[in-house]
């Protein structure tokens, strides 16, 4: 049997879609692993805490995912991953400020 994975759903034959299911997985690996990230640091801190990598994690999972998304053609996925990429963006711009902010010798 020459089965693949279409856009569609599963249909005999050759076709891209098998790579598509695995972009999405792959996606989805990147974008869930920031969690398991996030609880090691919180365990080790003994307090909640969200490190750098969880934010890297969200975009390249998101980027993906909305990849992924724009692939299928759903609307509503792409509005939701696209939001979130503005998220976890901005947060790295935030982190990347405070980090020139504490490298920058004060005046006083």
């Amino acid at each position: 049997m020459n089965a693949s994975v279409t856009k569609q759903g599963v249909t005999g034959g050759q076709g891209m879609g098998l790579v598509w299911i695995i972009i999405g997985l792959v996606a989805q690996f990147m974008f869930s692993i920031r969690f398991i990230l996030q609880w090691i640091a919180s365990e080790r801190a003994r307090a909640s805490m969200v490190p750098e990598t969880f934010w890297y994690f969200s975009c390249f999972g998101g980027a993906l995912l909305l990849i992924y998304a724009i692939h299928r053609s759903d609307p509503v996925f792409v509005i939701g991953q696209t939001a979130g990429l503005v998220v976890y963006a901005r947060n790295l711009y935030f982190i990347r400020l405070g980090k020139r902010t504490s490298n920058t010798p004060s005046m006083g």
